[in-house]
């Protein structure tokens, strides 16, 4: 039998890529995936911040349950004749925009809007009317700047934690979670416009904005003891509620 040498390995070629380098190669993949993610991520929140941030804010006694939101529940509102109201007060925001507000009634019902759900037994919702005005010559953003006030003694005990007075407005009185919605147009006044998301209120128009609580009150409640105040520091620049009075 004839002896026949084992052949040296065959050299590794240039081209074929080594272990360390397939490695680092696979850390540039997941830096640039990780770097986009982080791109996405921060693009979700400065989405979120632009999407979520309302104007007057959102959670009552902050920013953000305040009555400047509506419910969004109503298409093209009708029109109707200007209520009797009592003196108008001119509010204006850090955007430029300007408002009137007219209180024209408040009361009690156990549907003050159409999607209300049935009080329990003893109890009823509170609401109140008044008109809103934008005082300018250009679109302004449909806003709600004027908050409902009762008596905290006619709110019952299971909700009275949720009922939050405010600097300046009278220490027995506080705000409940509550939804405002145009109910009509006054005299012809355009309908509410839509722009890039927006809802804005055309120049010179005005509209019947009801309030009403999302809590129920005492069926005790009078209308006399029920007020509207402006109170966001978005409006007001001391900080301390503005009384809108009823005729």
């Amino acid at each position: 039998m004839s002896y026949r040498p084992t052949p040296p390995p065959r050299p590794m070629p240039s081209g074929h890529p080594s272990h360390r380098r397939r490695k680092k190669r696979g850390a540039g993949k997941l830096g640039i995936a990780g770097a986009l993610s982080g791109a996405v991520a921060m693009a979700a929140v400065a989405a979120g911040i632009v999407v979520f941030r309302p104007p007057g804010g959102q959670e009552h006694g902050s920013p953000s349950t305040l009555a400047s939101q509506g419910d969004g529940a109503q298409g093209e509102p009708p029109s109707g004749q200007a209520p009797a109201t009592g003196p108008a007060l001119s509010v204006n925001t850090p955007e430029g925009y300007g408002y009137g507000l007219a209180a024209a009634k408040a009361g009690t019902d156990d549907r003050p809007l159409d999607d209300a759900q049935p009080p329990p037994e003893g109890t009823t919702y509170a609401y109140a009317d008044y008109v809103l005005t934008n005082n300018q010559r250009r679109p302004a953003l449909l806003d709600y700047p004027a908050d409902l006030f009762m008596p905290r003694e006619q709110v019952p005990d299971e909700s009275r934690e949720r009922c939050m007075p405010q600097p300046g407005i009278p220490e027995d009185m506080c705000t409940l979670p509550n939804r405002s919605r145009v109910t009509a147009r006054v005299n012809g006044a355009e309908a509410p416009i839509s722009e890039a998301g927006d809802t804005l209120i055309p120049p010179g128009a005005s509209y019947v904005v009801r309030i009403a609580t999302d809590l129920p009150v005492k069926d005790g409640l009078k209308a006399e003891d029920l007020r509207l105040y402006v109170w966001n520091a978005r409006y007001t620049s001391d900080r301390k509620g503005i009384e809108i009075a009823f005729p």
